[in-house]
């Protein structure tokens, strides 16, 4: 497995997993994958990182987000990571996720925050592993399919940015 920044190159390969999360329900409100252009507004330039099967499939990502265009928030952004579905819970995940963590701090990243679905156990899980803490509960956040849906805040403040 090899783990390296995202390039326009991977978007196609990208979109296919976000679909699969998508597709689950569980994983997003989007109910529909991000034109290029779209993409590009929401992720914060040179955040996003690709992880390459033996194949040099993509078959993970991970990037950030701006949580807010305030400069006293530059150092926080909202963290996002999809594996593709043949590879869940062998653990790359977790070695994904480590490198977004130290990517993160070498961009000046003190804080990273998630807002996950009860119901994907998996992500709380991935993320608890990576020492986010779960800092709260947003009862009936937003509607899907008709229903009312959950969300749990987690976050994770750095030990070695934004310390001083």
């Amino acid at each position: 497995m090899r783990i390296r920044p995202f390039s326009q190159d991977d978007f196609e390969s990208v979109q296919a997993i976000y679909q699969q999360g998508i597709d689950t329900l569980d994983a997003t409100f989007q109910t529909e994958q991000k034109t290029w252009k779209q993409w590009q507004e929401a992720m914060i330039d040179g955040s996003t990182l690709v992880m390459l099967d033996d194949g040099q499939q993509v078959i993970g990502w991970a990037g950030l987000s701006a949580i807010s265009s305030r400069p006293v928030y530059r150092g926080v952004a909202e963290v996002s990571i999809y594996m593709a579905q043949q590879v869940a819970g062998q653990g790359f995940g977790s070695q994904l996720f480590q490198q977004m963590i130290e990517h993160s701090e070498k961009l000046g990243f003190w804080t990273l925050q998630s807002a996950i679905f009860p119901e994907n156990k998996g992500s709380v899980r991935l993320h608890q592993k990576q020492g986010f803490r779960l800092i709260g509960e947003r009862k009936g956040l937003g509607k899907m399919n008709g229903v009312w849906r959950d969300v749990l805040l987690f976050e994770r403040r750095s030990d070695i940015v934004g310390i001083d």
